[in-house]
């Protein structure tokens, strides 16, 4: 997961501690005073510059990460993160306000940069005292220069807290988004299908875990997805965060399974669950991705129109709405035939 591995980011006074403590033992480690004093610029510098810099670079470049991860990014940030605020009192949010920050971290590590350019010139030529004087001038600038990024470092650390833990979603493989009212026996049908216990994906927008299964048709890995707190409720009951993380599950999904019970036994009418199910084909069949209705529970009722019937708890036709599920996605891998073939 592109956000698995991101690094710890440092706080402005860890750094500048770092920094000053390296470069005093490099300046123990000179003879000269002179050399003592521009080695201990040189080494600030660098730990501060090159420090700086890995903050940024070890960031993925939004612009090339998969809309699906891109979306939920800004979802996460936004909702577990308080938000930039820029000089002239604006708020920025989400992945626009990480870029933001990584734009002056960076800015930082070019001033560390031009400070030690500016000042090893006038640590050469001269006698220790003034040249001890100048680097210690330098030494004060580099400090204000890492502490006026002290709020873009702390942002950057808890966005980076915030994502690191994100499930392994694969934007790669096909994806299978269950979508209903509760208790109409999507977890049920997820963890049929998949057969083995399921990862339990928690996102700060969600009350309950996204869960995630797989299951393999044909040589091909589906997965298959559970979204309790977004897709199961009307669109005028979510908030902002949760509207954003369906737009980030438009991106993943392949092929959507609505579940349905015409006994009503989730409590919700029926009437209800065919509005919702009506606004889920609306939103996502703009982007082309077809909606399967599943009435589910086919045991007791099948007072509804449905694409198919089914009842998880009997096993009934639960197969064929897996199979129908991955028919409607048309992967093609282009794998080459086995052996056997």
């Amino acid at each position: 997961m592109i956000f698995e591995s991101l690094p710890t980011t440092p706080r402005s006074d860890e750094l500048i501690d770092k920094a000053f403590s390296r470069a005093a033992r490099s300046g123990r480690a000179k003879q000269n005073k002179l050399e003592a004093q521009q080695s201990m610029l040189q080494t600030a510098s660098n730990i501060l510059s090159d420090n700086l810099e890995n903050v940024v670079v070890e960031w993925p470049d939004f612009e090339l990460v998969d809309p699906f991860y891109g979306e939920l990014a800004d979802a996460v940030v936004a909702q577990a993160v308080q938000g930039y605020t820029t000089d002239t009192g604006e708020t920025i949010n989400g992945v626009n306000a990480i870029r933001k920050s990584l734009s002056e971290i960076m800015w930082a590590s070019r001033q560390i940069d031009n400070l030690a350019r500016e000042y090893q010139p006038k640590l050469r030529k001269t006698d220790a005292d003034l040249a001890r004087k100048h680097r210690k001038q330098a030494f004060a600038r580099m400090a204000s220069v890492v502490e006026e990024v002290e709020d873009d470092l702390l942002f950057i650390g808890a966005a980076r807290d915030a994502l690191k833990n994100l499930p392994d979603i694969r934007p790669d493989e096909p994806a299978i988004v269950v979508a209903g009212y509760p208790n109409v026996g999507k977890s049920s049908f997820v963890n049929d299908v998949t057969r083995a216990s399921n990862e339990i994906a928690r996102y700060p927008f969600t009350t309950k875990g996204v869960q995630i299964g797989h299951f393999d048709r044909e040589r091909i890995r589906y997965q298959i997805i559970d979204t309790p707190g977004l897709l199961d409720r009307p669109e005028d009951d979510r908030n902002d965060i949760e509207r954003q993380a369906v737009s980030a599950i438009e991106h993943l999904a392949d092929a959507v399974i609505f579940v349905a019970d015409a006994s009503e036994e989730c409590g919700y009418p029926i009437e209800s669950q065919l509005e919702l199910r009506d606004a889920v084909k609306a939103r996502f069949e703009e982007r082309n991705i077809p909606v399967l209705t599943v009435c589910n529970k086919s045991d007791r009722s099948t007072d509804m129109d449905a694409d198919l019937y089914m009842s998880v708890e009997t096993g009934e036709n639960v197969d064929a709405v897996l199979d129908a599920a991955a028919d409607a996605v048309g992967f093609d891998p282009d794998i080459p035939p086995s052996r056997n073939e």
